[in-house]
């Protein structure tokens, strides 16, 4: 019998997950049973991850947001790969773009389901470390620069969630005439060398709640995919912003991609960086180098 964990995040959707999470008891009975476990501070999913594969378990199921599959991922690539248990997502969070890339259902009582019926798939897992040594695993998406501001203007917000919320947000950056850092960046292709307003690097397509950044991203291919966007004005930044919520900002010329498996970024400056929604470099932590490499197949997510 396949040992299997919930790990259920209390404050998932700003805490208004807790009702969906115990509607869910009744399937997982059905199915078989569970042990669950709660979070209680940031990062604790992470620490229980990481001790449950050691405790055994197989099967480690997110039930939470981004955030909490963040916490989750990188609480499993903390084990060996061969005893890294496989992840299962019930998407109850205000933003579960990972899950929705992947083809999880965003019914949660149907994806709890397929938690114990369906399919693991090999997923890319990528890491960054900063000038300090610091180690961060994501899954889905890391921003640095204008990104990255307005992730942490999101935390600033009251009363809206999910997709409004990263919206409100990015005009309130924008609004504050966010500069272009002037960044060296070598990649598998080649090094950019200029002022640089936003660069997200990518597993994933989606990412906000809703934005399509990375539209030609794929889970499994051994690469990540890049996008930036150097100087430009906030007239031409709002005329972006409804592009880049359906993906025909592919064809402006300010917005370039490309494609690596590795990246070095450095600046003469601090570099604000999200991870997956997480901040992982506020202003205060003067990050100033990075370096990006991508772990292929690192974790089995069952879908």
């Amino acid at each position: 019998m396949q040992k299997t964990l919930l790990i259920f995040n209390p404050m998932a959707d700003r805490g208004r997950s807790g009702q969906q999470a115990s509607d869910l008891r009744a399937i997982v009975d059905e199915m078989g049973g569970a042990d669950w476990q709660g979070t209680v501070y940031p990062a604790h999913a992470t620490e229980i991850a990481a001790q449950a594969a050691l405790k055994g378990y197989q099967t480690i199921v997110a039930l939470g947001g981004d955030g909490t599959v963040h916490e989750i991922v990188n609480g499993l690539m903390k084990v060996e790969a061969a005893h890294r248990p496989r992840l299962g997502i019930v998407p109850i969070g205000s933003g579960n773009d990972f899950a929705h890339s992947i083809g999880i259902q965003m019914n949660p009582p149907v994806a709890m389901q397929r938690v114990f019926a369906g399919t693991p798939r090999p997923v890319d897992i990528a890491r960054i470390v900063d000038g300090a040594g610091r180690t961060e695993y994501f899954d889905n998406t890391l921003g640095i620069g204008f990104p990255a501001a307005v992730n942490i203007r999101s935390r600033q917000l009251i009363g809206i969630y999910g997709f409004m919320m990263y919206f409100t947000a990015t005009l309130l950056t924008i609004a504050r005439n966010f500069d272009a850092v002037p960044m060296k960046v070598n990649y598998d292709g080649g090094v950019l060398d200029q002022r640089i307003l936003m660069l997200t690097v990518g597993n994933s397509p989606r990412e906000g709640g809703g934005f399509m950044s990375l539209p030609e991203a794929k889970l499994d291919d051994g690469m990540l995919e890049f996008l930036y966007v150097g100087q430009i004005s906030q007239v031409r930044m709002l005329q972006l912003l409804p592009k880049f919520m359906n993906a025909t900002h592919v064809k402006e010329k300010d917005v370039k991609f490309a494609r690596t498996s590795k990246m070095v970024v450095d600046a003469d400056r601090a570099l604000p960086i999200h991870c997956d929604g997480e901040l992982f470099a506020p202003y205060e932590a003067d990050v100033r180098h990075v370096e990006i490499t991508l772990v292929p197949g690192a974790i089995q997510v069952i879908v």
